[in-house]
């Protein structure tokens, strides 16, 4: 499966979700409202082809999306969309 890159905005929530970050608190931090936040973590799950946000950040983590070695993880610079 090749990774597309990401938005800068999927980055964000993807980084948030893998340190565990609630939808409520990524949609304020972000300035987004809730659904927006899901629809966005439902069109990675999709895209990932994973069930959950767990699954999420463990795929991430093993196509080499998220940093290793590393607290908080980051999403490396080659998977961000310019």
């Amino acid at each position: 499966m090749g990774v597309r890159r990401l938005t800068a905005l999927d980055v964000l929530i993807l980084e948030g979700v893998a340190v565990g970050t609630s939808t409520v608190q990524l949609a304020a931090s972000l300035y987004l409202s809730r659904q927006g936040v899901e629809y966005r973590i439902g069109l990675m799950l999709r895209h990932f082809q994973v069930a959950n946000r767990a699954a999420l950040v463990s795929r991430a983590h093993s196509l080499g999306v998220l940093s290793v070695g590393a607290w908080p993880p980051r999403v490396l610079p080659e998977f961000l969309e310019t």
